[in-house]
This record gives structure tokens, sequence and C-alpha cells, in this order.
């Protein structure tokens, strides 16, 4: 492996929070092992690892070790110890979507029904043009929330 190329010095400060946060345990696992890269990976003092044995004592890969410091040495603290947004898949459905589907849920069923079935109110709801397409599937988890039990 090349030298390091982001050194990680920490202050006497940093290192009483790094140090609070591996003790306490009531963050995230994930949170707590970055703690403890930085701990092991401070060079302003002699117990400064190299990556390799960070990796060996903690369990986690060198990709992780070289991105915790590289974040520490260009975000600061903060954006080192906590993870970045993902972005997700957007939600598919609208709150005032799923509005429209339960009040669609509410109204009286068609003419031969007695009530509605998932399947009727899935195609009722293409059919109104509240969504381009809706499984019955779908429709069951949105009626599911609001506590409707249509069958």
């Amino acid at each position: 492996m090349s030298a390091k190329q982001y050194h990680v010095y920490l202050s006497e400060e940093q290192r009483i929070y790094l140090h609070g946060l591996t003790t306490k345990g009531t963050d995230k696992a994930r949170k707590i092992n970055r703690a403890r890269i930085l701990l092991l990976a401070d060079e302003s003092n002699n117990v400064c690892k190299k990556d390799k044995e960070i990796v060996e004592s903690l369990g986690t890969s060198e990709s992780t070790v070289r991105r915790v410091r590289k974040r520490f040495v260009e975000e600061g603290i903060e954006p080192a110890l906590n993870e970045k947004d993902r972005p997700g898949k957007p939600p598919t459905f609208t709150g005032r979507n799923k509005a429209q589907i339960t009040a669609i849920a509410c109204t009286t069923p068609p003419v031969g029904r007695n009530r509605w079935s998932l399947r009727l109110l899935a195609d009722r709801v293409v059919e109104l043009g509240v969504v381009d397409s809706i499984s019955h599937q779908t429709v069951k988890e949105v009626l599911k929330k609001t506590k409707l039990n249509p069958t």
C-alpha cells in the first residue's frame, strides 16, 4: 500500500469527544466504528496505527479506513463520523394520492357489489386518473395504514 495521503491530527478536545462516543455505546455501530478508526489513526500521539493494523483490530475494510481519513481531513469530524444521505427511490405516491385512494374506498361500491375488492379499487383508481398504475397489493398497503379493511 502506498504512503498515506490523508493524515489525521486530533485535538485533545476531539480525542475526548471520540473517546466518549466509543465508551457510551449509545450511537449507531457505524458511527462508533468510525470514531475508533479516527482514534487509532491519530498521528498527534504515539499510538498511531497503520491502516492494515486498524483493519485487523476493528474488522473493517481498508477502503472504509481511507474514506474516514479523507472525510475527516477534507470535511471535519462530524462528516467523517456520520453517514451521508442516501438518495433512495422517491415515493411513488404522494399523500394526496393516498388520501384519494382512501376516499374512494369509503364511497359506496359499484352497482351489483356489496363492497369494494382490492382489485376493483385498483382499477377504479386508475380509471379516475389518480395514478397511472397501481396493484391491488399497493392499494392494500395504503388502506392498511389508514386502518380500512376491504377484501
